[in-house]
């Protein structure tokens, strides 16, 4: 048998025309016929089942705005492109840039503005629950960018946005390595503390002017931190023996608001990445925006380190490396936590004998002793983390307050950012 493929993209089997002679002899008019009753009969078969038509095929499958291509989606609901490829008579896709569960992210070259400015491309899949979420994003951006037209206050700024055949695009400007690829690709070699200040200062401030228009970012973490531009210098580290890399440059913009949440919006009962998770989400006590600040103070002891403070996927291993780190959650918190079995009288049920207890005792320590020195500026980042990780939200130091802490006041007169203006960095 043959597999033969039409242009309406039917398949249909034909019989080999070397089949035994002996079995199968006809005339050569005979043979074609041969041919054709399969055919025949599939076309019959075929047209008493209830498919879409071909023009309905067509439509569905319709052309790309380059003409050269039919709209397609692998199985899990990606666009499927190739690099000239137009989308939405505007952007001519270049390369992929990254790709995550919502989707990928394309470099693209806009043909309707300046044609030598690139810009990112968010892609969404082709799935409810990723365009739904995509629709909810835009929203939040479009009130930033309302609120903020200039960028001043380091939240990405919308270009433009868009439904593609079903997959919501969102245009950006382009931008850097996010803070955490950095660091991998340089071996996990934490930033300086100059840079740590710099990074932290401008994350402050953009977090701060989050809270302020009533919004909880929800999922603050180095990779939604990216840097402006990451071109890096090699440096030789005489006292290790290697070749590091730092970047030139440590102007940051913060990314995705696919799940900010304003005041007045449904607050969904978990929030946030696994290892910057508040006490009080872990808990279900509730949650608004202390949770940023509480995942801010995570993210300045990875930049510092190298590393990250709460490496797990389990809560209640979770809440004992908190207590081994930070001190015992306090007796309030537990009594009012709904996770009533992390507990046992007031306090959490954790046998520190256990294979588990035995990981946290020999993996985790109290903040402090994570120091690499103990020079001041060393120690007020450690007071400022402390502040930031502190157990009941209503306690927790604010950004505002986190901007007028003495860490920052080694800040350079040109990183300053002050009353909706900015300087660049050297």
């Amino acid at each position: 048998m043959r597999l033969i493929q039409f242009n309406s993209g039917l398949c249909i089997l034909l019989k080999d025309a070397r089949q035994s002679s002996s079995t199968h002899k006809k005339s050569s008019s005979n043979s074609s016929n041969e041919f054709l009753v399969p055919y025949l009969t599939f076309r019959q078969q075929y047209s008493q089942r209830k498919v879409p038509s071909t023009r309905a095929v067509e439509h569905r499958r319709d052309k790309s705005d380059s003409g050269r291509v039919n709209i397609r989606d692998d199985d899990e609901g990606h666009l499927i492109y190739v690099p000239g490829d137009i989308l939405h008579h505007q952007y001519e896709i270049r390369r992929t840039l990254g790709e995550g569960t919502f989707g990928k992210v394309v470099e693209v070259r806009d043909l309707r503005g300046d044609v030598t400015k690139h810009v990112a491309l968010k892609i969404i899949k082709n799935v409810d629950k990723y365009r739904e979420a995509a629709r909810l994003e835009i929203n939040v951006l479009k009130s930033i960018k309302e609120k903020d037209p200039e960028g001043v206050n380091l939240c990405v700024t919308l270009l433009d946005s868009f439904d593609y055949h079903g997959h919501m695009c969102i245009a950006f400007d382009m931008l850097g390595l996010s803070v955490f690829d950095f660091l991998k690709d340089n071996n996990y070699i934490p930033y300086p503390i100059d840079q740590v200040r710099h990074i932290s200062y401008q994350l402050c401030l953009a977090v701060k002017f989050l809270h302020e228009i009533a919004l909880t970012h929800t999922d603050l973490k180095p990779e939604n931190i990216l840097f402006l531009n990451s071109d890096y210098n090699i440096v030789y580290n005489h006292r290790k023996r290697r070749d590091e890399r730092v970047v030139r440059r440590t102007d940051i913009k913060v990314i995705d608001f696919g799940s900010a949440t304003f005041d007045w919006e449904h607050h969904s009962t978990i929030v946030s990445t696994r290892h910057y998770r508040a006490p009080e989400v872990i808990l279900e006590l509730g949650w608004s925006q202390p949770c940023d600040v509480w995942s801010i103070g995570c993210i300045l002891f990875e930049l510092y380190l190298g590393f990250t403070l709460f490496q797990t996927h389990d809560n209640k291993e979770h809440l004992a490396m908190m207590e081994r780190i930070i001190g015992p959650i306090p007796y309030r918190m537990a009594k009012q936590s709904k996770k009533t079995k992390y507990f046992y009288h007031g306090r959490l049920d954790w046998d520190e004998r256990s294979s588990a207890g035995r990981y946290v005792r020999d993996n985790c320590k109290q903040l402090r002793r994570y120091m690499v020195t103990d020079e001041l500026d060393h120690q007020q980042l450690f007071e400022l983390i402390e502040k930031m990780l502190e157990y009941d939200p209503k306690r927790r130091i604010t950004l505002t307050e986190a901007l007028e802490h003495p860490f920052f006041e080694r800040i350079l007169p040109e990183q300053r950012i002050t009353n909706g203006t900015s300087s660049k960095s050297s």
